[in-house]
């Protein structure tokens, strides 16, 4: 078997496969899109970082390829869609980076609270300016987290150990687990306004993209300072620059940018703003750890040893996929579908499995049902493999339970989530052509195909809702590519579900909010 090695690994990492008599291992880095296009079809697997794209053009010339290996966490330079369709397994190292990443963001408040960039130019030019390099402690201050995922956690225990106190948002996060962590749990405005300084752990999704903003900005103290060694995005970056001339805040230190390397960008200009290139990952011990991770993964995959940090397929045998993959598939349409729709923090999920599905292995099912709840969350952190345990780690109790007995349908799972605001069911089957379906969200039945973007309202059962909605929409472009309904009783309470061919604007969406007997309206994206 073939392996292509198409940007620098760690020789710990190569060394793993190279060891294995069945693997041809060939290092070529440096490739550029047509070159890598022409080679692949030769390989079984490949291992890339951030710099080769595995684009569509890529696979479909990929007849070979079974394995695609991320050395590292984000998946942004792969095209999953694309590798699921192809039934390539697309693998990743989700915890390779996590305290070297602590440990960056650590050391930039430490230089933001010392002045120490500025301080070593200023001696190294043979200057002497202690007075105008005075500095802040950290004890006693406030450190805000944003996102207190694995990442956000280590950062929490170092900051305690600095003696400050520590606060998180976290809308998916326990109560209990940020208490083990000996941390205060607040909504973002009273982080905001508390915080002396703000780190941001989040992944970028449309919900964080661009989170802090010129609002946000206003809510904060004049002496606040703000970290992000998360993704470039999360924070509006000409707000950003807004703030900092405006003398809202007190500085920033940013290891990501939305467009990297931030050439021409006003940040690099202003004297409080502290920059590295996204060295939140680069250290030796992080690049070694992600490369033996890779190389085992990919080892054991492909000599049929089992599938671990899998981000596209459950950890199961070949024969025992093919017959679990429709079901896999709906499972994780289901997740994605009910954390979508609902409000509050996760405490309880509880899945239920009735009919022929029952007497099939549902543990892949379980695993599929939580990838598709925690990636809206989590994003390229959560796979197939590590879903369940991240749940447990963020306080989340799953629980599982099957029956035989058909009821309304011969294939029947129900996913019942609980949060600390309220409780949903989404339940779905799969039809005679294998495709998944929809078919019933709490007291509701409907028939609705989980794909692309959908529009789901609850309504009053009154004449002139569906008009209502379609002029809405086809007035701002938006074509109908179907739509199902269900009530509870003529006139009373009653859900619309309408899947649409493009997403629909948040202007849109508070437009069919405000139409007469419209209770809420929400923008799913599957």
């Amino acid at each position: 078997m073939r392996i292509l090695i198409s940007d620098p690994l760690s020789e710990e990492g190569i060394k793993i496969l190279k060891e294995v008599k069945e693997f041809q291992v060939d290092i070529n880095t440096g490739l550029k899109s047509e070159e890598l296009k022409k080679i692949i079809k030769d390989y079984n697997a490949v291992i890339v970082r951030s710099a080769t794209k595995i684009t569509k053009d890529i696979i479909d010339a990929a007849t070979n390829l079974k394995i695609i290996g991320r050395a590292g966490v984000g998946l942004d330079n792969v095209d999953l869609e694309a590798a699921t369709k192809r039934g390539i397994i697309v693998m990743n190292t989700p915890a390779g980076n996590t305290i070297s990443t602590a440990e960056h963001t650590m050391s930039l408040i430490l230089a933001l609270s010392r002045n120490i960039p500025e301080a070593n130019l200023s001696t190294k030019a043979g200057e002497w300016k202690r007075s105008k390099l005075m500095g802040v402690e950290l004890y006693g201050k406030t450190l805000g987290i944003i996102g207190l995922g694995r990442i956000g956690g280590e950062v929490a225990k170092r900051a305690a150990a600095f003696g400050m106190n520590v606060i998180a948002y976290d809308p998916f996060l326990s109560i209990e687990v940020a208490k083990n962590l000996g941390v205060g749990v607040v909504e973002l405005k009273e982080l905001l306004a508390a915080s002396d300084y703000i780190t941001i752990h989040t992944p970028i999704s449309e919900e964080t993209k661009g989170m802090i903003s010129d609002k946000e900005f206003d809510l904060m103290k004049k002496t606040a300072r703000i970290i992000n060694c998360a993704r470039g995005g999360i924070i509006d970056e000409d707000a950003l620059v807004r703030a900092l001339e405006q003398n809202k805040i007190a500085g920033c230190a940013l290891d990501v940018f939305e467009k990297e390397p931030p050439t021409g960008s006003p940040l690099l200009k202003c004297a409080t703003c502290l920059v590295t290139p996204h060295l939140g990952a680069s250290t030796e011990e992080a690049q070694v750890n992600v490369a033996i991770e890779i190389a085992q993964v990919v080892r054991d995959a492909l000599l049929g040893k089992g599938i671990r940090n899998a981000a596209n397929f459950p950890s199961v045998a070949a024969e025992v996929y093919k017959i679990l993959e429709p079901y896999i598939n709906l499972g994780e349409k289901l997740g994605q579908l009910t954390s979508q729709l609902v409000e509050g923090r996760f405490k309880e999920v509880h899945i239920t499995f009735s009919g022929q599905v029952a007497n099939l292995e549902t543990k892949p099912l379980t695993m599929a049902i939580m990838k598709g709840l925690l990636t809206p969350i989590v994003q390229e952190t959560v796979n197939f493999v590590n879903a369940i345990n991240l749940a447990q780690e963020r306080g989340i109790k799953v629980q599982e339970a099957k029956t035989t007995e058909e009821e309304e349908f011969v294939n029947f799972i129900n996913v019942e989530l609980t949060t600390d605001k309220e409780k949903i069911n989404v339940a779905g089957t799969l039809f005679s052509n294998k495709e998944p379906r929809i078919v019933k969200i709490d007291n509701f039945y409907v028939e609705a195909i989980p794909k692309g973007y959908m529009v789901i309202t609850h309504n009053i059962d009154k004449p002139g809702i569906i008009g209502a909605l379609g002029t809405i929409l086809g007035k701002n472009g938006i074509n109908i590519a179907g739509m199902t309904f269900g009530r509870e009783a003529p006139g009373a309470k009653a859900i619309t579900v309408i899947n649409v061919d493009s997403e629909v604007p948040s202007s849109v969406l508070n437009e069919i909010r405000k139409s007469a007997n419209i209770l809420s309206a929400k923008l799913i994206k599957l």
